[in-house]
């Protein structure tokens, strides 16, 4: 039960943190002080005490599309463990649940875009939907990595403290995941090099420009939900890094904590270093993340 709670306490506040370390790092690199570390948390709680409106063109999706695509992604969450004890929502197969949940997030979101009738949200709409299907690849040759070496279908086994001993035997095509996986991570969550969250040109933007006409609580919980599923690729990562399991839950969770906070620092530090890629170049990227992924998958059947 001392697992659970602490599963839930991480899901709930731990996600717009992250987003406060990597602007903070990035902060640090351009020599300014920057926002305060929980800038991100003020932003949704005053989004979420907005009035809410809606053009009479959006139809029921406009405002359902946010609902769904943020209460996927908190139940995604949910079937990773993030402590040493299972997952809150733990079977055989359930990798295959969070790849239907996150599907349905970004359909839903996609849709939203769509149903405003904006040709900039349609545009936006069409790139991710685009850069989804190259980035899948990554995360199911990663998850066919994890499931040959634990020999099961369920993530809690998966990223459990046997995966370890696989580190000695199989740590070349663990270490192509985790490579593969933080790719995926920065294109599914429209970090830099693939698009830049800051930016306010419409023609550039993927993910920023679907949520254009969205304001509001339908705003704040499409950051939430951004943020959320920052956590969830972060958490996939931390838990295929540190795949030890700690008897004390509160000592495992701090360790975890430390975990996704260094991730987070890496990830502003690329920010950092790197421009947004051309529009036409981010496939090249995908792709090559793809083939790692899958390089991975070949090692272990050789």
């Amino acid at each position: 039960m001392t697992g659970i709670v602490i599963h839930i306490l991480l899901v709930a506040g731990l996600p717009p943190l992250l987003l406060g370390v990597i602007a903070k790092t990035k902060a640090v690199f351009a020599g300014r002080v920057g926002a305060p570390l929980l800038q991100p948390y003020h932003d949704v709680i005053k989004l979420w005490r907005k009035e809410s409106l809606f053009s009479g063109t959006t139809t029921w999706i406009f405002w359902a599309g946010p609902v769904i695509t943020l209460s996927a992604t908190a139940v995604a969450a949910f079937l990773v463990p993030l402590t040493s004890e299972s997952a809150p929502i733990s079977f055989a197969g359930d990798l295959i649940l969070l790849a239907y949940l996150l599907a349905l997030g970004r359909f839903f979101q996609a849709g939203a875009a769509l149903d405003t009738g904006s040709a900039f949200e349609g545009m936006g709409a069409a790139r991710e939907v685009t850069v989804a299907c190259l980035a899948e690849p990554v995360l199911f040759f990663g998850l066919l990595v994890l499931a040959k070496l634990s020999g099961t279908l369920s993530l809690s086994t998966m990223l459990a403290g046997p995966l370890s001993s696989s580190w000695q035997s199989s740590g070349a095509p663990l270490l192509l995941v985790l490579v593969s996986w933080f790719v995926l991570l920065l294109a599914e969550n429209a970090r830099i090099p693939f698009d830049d969250p800051n930016t306010h040109l419409e023609l550039t933007m993927i993910h920023e420009v679907m949520v254009l006409d969205h304001g509001g609580p339908v705003l704040g919980m499409v950051h939430y939900g951004a943020a959320l599923k920052l956590f969830l690729f972060a958490a996939l990562i931390v838990r295929v890094a540190m795949p030890f399991s700690l008897r004390n839950p509160g000592l495992h969770a701090g360790v975890f904590l430390l975990g996704m906070l260094l991730l987070a620092i890496l990830v502003g530090i690329v920010e950092s270093v790197m421009a947004r890629l051309r529009l036409v170049q981010v496939p090249r990227l995908l792709v090559a993340a793809s083939v790692l992924s899958a390089f991975s998958f070949i090692l272990l059947l050789r």
